[in-house]
């Protein structure tokens, strides 16, 4: 079978076009013949190599990785031509020899903030290439197939009904408490949200239960909500990234909960 051929963008071909280089030859080296430039090539960045092995990938040989210019990649022809920066977008809008030409946008780990920020960009790399397989490389019949399998015994959830759950203030927070706390009662919900009224987060709990979004469990007179374990993956990480870049909108509710005197006394999950 011939291969598809794939040449990844960036500025300096320093950290981001490398990672997505060589995620793919790891994950889908047996169907792309895989390749990476920069519009101003720069050296190699070490840490970029660091989270590639803190990933799980062989990076015994990666101190060979060589940063290239896109000229040593002229006139040839790619089936897919993957810009991964706005700069190498706009100087390379429209590639000479290029099948399909796509455009996506990460931030530079080199001046990202937060904690691993090489990390980070790769993992997310490994997800939209995992979306360019699906979508790109994957047959019809064996989506369909797969889609069967990975979907086994997780909760059925239509997106239009889980982004309709987050519209309520109410339900939104009560999603990103117990994402943070692992789970929490009624009351202690009517205490983060300074709510008087229990109908009223009920009936919101309600809600996120039909949707199967939070399941419940009894134990003794409380009944304690959580993030349902069967939910979708890819809902799990909206609600898992809404929660850990807004924690200013629910500091207040946070330092509520952590004042509350006489919270209910929690069992084991397996109870």
């Amino acid at each position: 079978m011939t291969k598809a051929r794939v040449l990844f963008l960036c500025t300096g071909n320093s950290a981001r076009s490398q990672m997505a280089e060589v995620l793919l030859k790891h994950r889908a080296g047996d169907r792309f013949e895989v390749y990476s430039a920069g519009t101003q090539p720069e050296a190699v960045d070490p840490r970029a190599i660091d989270a590639l092995h803190r990933f799980g990938i062989d990076t015994a040989n990666m101190t060979q990785l060589v940063s290239n210019p896109i000229s040593d990649f002229k006139a040839q022809q790619f089936d897919y031509v993957i810009t991964l920066c706005d700069r190498a977008t706009d100087e390379c809008r429209s590639y000479e020899g290029a099948g399909k030409q796509l455009a996506w946008d990460f931030p530079d780990p080199k001046s990202r903030q937060g904690y691993h920020p090489f990390l980070t960009t790769l993992n997310e790399l490994n997800n939209r290439l995992s979306m360019f397989l699906l979508v790109e490389a994957i047959t019809p019949e064996t989506i369909t197939s797969e889609s069967a399998t990975s979907n086994e015994g997780i909760t059925s959830l239509e997106p239009s009904v889980f982004y309709k759950c987050l519209t309520d203030d109410i339900r939104l927070k009560t999603l990103m408490l117990t994402h943070y706390h692992g789970e929490l009662c009624v009351c202690e919900l009517m205490q983060a949200l300074a709510e008087d009224s229990q109908p009223k987060v009920s009936r919101n709990l309600a809600v996120l239960k039909k949707a199967n979004i939070i399941s419940d469990r009894k134990h003794g007179q409380w009944v304690f909500y959580r993030i349902n374990p069967d939910l979708p993956m890819w809902a799990k990480c909206v609600i898992a990234q809404t929660t850990e870049n807004n924690i200013p909108l629910i500091s207040e509710d946070l330092q509520r909960l952590a004042l509350m005197q006489c919270r209910p006394n929690k069992a084991s999950f397996c109870k």
